[in-house]
């Protein structure tokens, strides 16, 4: 196979097609979607190729054959009948209040009248878009197509300010709900977007869309599988780890196949180089911020349980925050199970990237000087390398030091023992190791597991009235938490850590080598 170029940062279908780029194959799935159903919504993360959908959405209904020759679809499609199409989009620049959402509206409906031919009298915008509706269908005699493209992102760009938030919310659901009133000119609807508003937040008018978002059968219509990764880019895996490449960048997964964010993968075969692509193109502030303020305990994030209402608690005036994460893509499905008439969701990390970079992330806002973190974090590695227990001591003790003394006041964790596991956590998960948090044993869980350096460490980690009681290696040996470990023939270090409740400063590190 020969190369080709790759699609980075490339949105346009037919760009794509004529000019010689890598295309991953998804028009098998818009024809299942197009033979099933008529009104769809799909949420998926940034940078996952929603816009790109989209846009092959618009030309396949627009009739263009000769971009999808050679493609699953170009056989089974009626290229004779042309549709009418209105596309919208909210991916450009940012709403700052509800007149610039009501103008940049106004301005689409007024491209899409200009495509179309039509001439419009109407001049608000939702009676606006429903005479544009019926007048593509009375013109063409062929049923309107209307894709919506970050159908969210005005009320994401103003999280921060709620009342601002409220005002595009409800100013989008004015304009969805014509999509519903309008139902006999419609041939198909598909809106995208990051987040999964609850429905009677912003779809309650709109409540005829089929959502894909959780559906086994669709997880892989955004992004890229393992197959295709094996044969579409064949030509770009010489002279790179595959296993390594799974490990950076694969795991995404809507409970059906998994797969690798476009971004990371298209980064990774230009630069030739692992590194974070697509968390380094958005650093989650307002998330980072959110988890710290709710005082979060991070060790749960590798392993986090939710059920689907909760997923979709998802509103201006309530963030959940297992929603939050889900639906920004630094956690992803890793399992499922009934119980009863609840159906209940296990989430994870998708992957070494969002792990070590979220984590990173957090330790720097957990500790509070990001410099310093960065610092320490250098430092951890080659301490454990060396194996040097009393450097680790002192590398704990100057990790909880750098921590200002006024911050611990705001933190609603700082005086129990989920604070320091929540920042040592962070502090090596930033690093990419081998990590069980809360690692359960025959008679209880451990706080912190890690595998490295063929060997195993066993951390706990107890917040003690003023003098060090040695209550946390106790507790490590008294409930055989390294039982489990022992057949494996490598040497485990029992690590308790103990830190005074009223200095918040370490007081007790014990070490015992099985």
């Amino acid at each position: 196979m020969r190369r080709r170029k790759l699609p980075i940062g490339i949105q346009t279908f037919a760009k794509i097609r004529e000019d010689d780029h890598y295309y991953v194959d998804k028009t098998g799935f818009i024809r299942q979607l197009i033979d099933e159903g008529t009104h769809y919504f799909l949420s998926r993360p940034r940078r996952f190729g929603k816009s790109l959908l989209i846009d092959t959405l618009g030309e396949l209904f627009c009739g263009n054959e000769a971009l999808f020759r050679g493609l699953v679809i170009h056989p089974h499609w009626d290229w004779a009948t042309r549709y009418p199409v209105i596309r919208l989009s909210f991916g450009g620049g940012v709403v700052r209040d509800r007149a610039e959402l009501d103008l940049k509206i106004r301005e689409q409906l007024r491209i899409n009248q200009a495509a179309l031919g039509l001439t419009d009298s109407e001049t608000g915008v939702d009676a606006w878009f429903a005479e544009l509706l019926r007048l593509a269908h009375a013109a063409t005699g062929q049923r309107v197509v209307v894709l919506v493209d970050e159908y969210d992102k005005p009320i994401l760009d103003n999280l921060t300010r709620p009342d601002l938030a409220r005002e595009c919310r409800d100013g989008l659901r004015n304009l969805y709900s014509v999509i519903k009133d309008n139902d006999a000119h419609i041939r198909f609807a598909f809106l995208t977007g990051v987040s999964k508003f609850s429905k009677v937040s912003i779809f309650s008018g709109l409540n005829n869309l089929k959502d894909i978002t959780i559906d086994a059968r669709y997880s892989a219509l955004c992004g890229y599988t393992e197959a295709d990764v094996d044969t579409v880019f064949a030509p770009e895996l010489v002279g790179l780890d595959r296993a390594e490449i799974r490990r950076w960048y694969n795991g995404y997964n809507w409970t059906g196949e998994s797969v690798y964010n476009p971004f990371d993968l298209l980064l990774l075969f230009d630069a030739r180089e692992f590194r974070t692509w697509w968390f380094e193109t958005g650093t989650p502030t307002f998330l980072v911020d959110l988890l710290t303020e709710r005082g979060f305990f991070t060790p749960t994030l590798a392993r986090l349980r939710a059920d689907e209402a909760l997923l979709s608690a998802f509103d201006v005036d309530h963030l959940a925050t297992e929603a939050l994460l889900w639906q920004t893509g630094y956690l992803t499905f890793s399992g499922s199970r009934r119980l009863g008439a609840r159906l209940e969701y296990t989430l994870g990390y998708p992957n070494l990237e969002v792990e070590s970079a979220l984590n990173d992330s957090l330790v720097k806002a957990l500790i509070g000087q990001p410099g310093r973190a960065s610092e320490l974090t250098s430092r951890l590695y080659d301490v454990l390398v060396s194996g040097d227990f009393d450097a680790l001591r002192a590398h704990v003790a100057s990790l909880f030091a750098a921590i200002p003394h006024q911050w611990h006041e705001g933190h609603p964790l700082a005086r129990y023992e989920g604070y320091y596991a929540s920042v040592f956590y962070s502090h090596l998960a930033a690093l990419g190791l081998d990590l069980t948090p809360e690692d359960a044993g025959s008679l209880g869980r451990v706080d912190l597991t890690l595998k490295f350096n063929d060997r195993i460490w066993l951390f706990e980690f107890k917040v003690v009235e003023s003098e060090p009681a040695g209550r946390a290696l106790q507790q490590i040996k008294e409930r055989g938490y390294a039982d489990k470990y022992r057949a494996a023939g490598q040497p485990i270090h029992l690590i308790g850590i103990e830190f005074s409740r009223e200095s918040r400063t370490l007081v007790g590190f014990e070490v015992e080598t099985l």
